[in-house]
């Protein structure tokens, strides 16, 4: 009885050891796969040329995903619906060398948006966007190159001191066109083409300054205005007061005009 019980316990034991065996291996496996299980739908890391990289190319996102690895080396965003970049968007990304965020819906940078990665980053695209006009301060301290092309810029002083701030990819300048401009003329042509003839900072403080010079002329031109009515209304009250004298008896007359004599001087 004793060895049939035995028997049977030795089955039920093993049974419970590969269960909890099994058990075992599909929670190592969770918790190895429980990283990738936090990327965006359409997001994976992989390894190019020696480098880590993380593509989210045409993933619909509407806005720069977050849990990004930190060890990112080149990192796609581009085809997506994003349309703002916040600032410290990519402040976890430290190694960061390639960023790609062309053909998206751009309009908006915050200042700060690439805050932390002055250091490392060399490549930075942002063609085929929506921007519009965009702070140089947006891009304080980074040395990487530029990608600007394909987006409807409004040419004038603001993005003349971005050009200036930021060193463009080469080959990408033709592509900063005119979308709207201060000037009517400028519309269609290449900026770099425009600012070979045209300083728009320069026009817009000779506007400034016309503008101050035309304010102070109003205000000198209302202060001669009210001196030459003070001085012409009290002519004509002097006038009424001698013909008054002149009409009054010699004495008194005389009394009064050395009075009103006196006043004047």
């Amino acid at each position: 009885m004793t060895a049939a019980r035995g028997v049977l316990l030795c089955p039920i034991t093993m049974g419970v050891l590969l269960q909890s065996l099994f058990i075992l291996i599909l929670l190592l496996l969770g918790s190895c796969l429980h990283p990738a299980a936090a990327f965006p739908k359409g997001c994976y890391p992989s390894e190019e040329e020696g480098l880590k990289t993380f593509r989210c190319s045409n993933a619909q996102l509407t806005e720069v995903p977050r849990d990004i690895p930190n060890d990112t080396n080149k990192l796609y965003l581009d085809f997506n619906q994003i349309p703002f970049l916040p600032r410290d968007a990519f402040r976890d990304l430290p190694l960061l060398l390639e960023l790609d965020l062309s053909h998206n819906a751009i309009t908006r940078i915050e200042s700060g948006a690439f805050q932390g990665l002055a250091e490392h980053l060399h490549s930075l695209d942002l063609s085929s966007n929506r921007l519009v006009s965009v702070s140089k301060d947006a891009f304080s301290n980074l040395k990487t190159k530029v990608n600007l092309s394909n987006n409807p810029w409004l040419c004038d002083c603001r993005l003349q001191e971005l050009i200036r701030a930021v060193e463009l990819v080469a080959d990408s300048s033709g592509g900063i066109v005119c979308d709207s401009s201060t000037q009517e003329e400028h519309v269609g042509k290449a900026f770099l083409q425009v600012i070979a003839d045209t300083d728009f900072c320069n026009v817009y403080k000779k506007t400034t300054d016309i503008a101050m010079l035309v304010t102070m002329f109003g205000w000198f031109a209302m202060v001669i205005s009210y001196l030459v009515y003070y001085v012409r209304q009290n002519q004509e009250d002097a006038r009424r007061h001698l013909e008054y004298l002149k009409s009054l008896p010699s004495k008194q007359r005389r009394s009064e005009e050395s009075s009103t004599i006196s006043t004047v001087v």
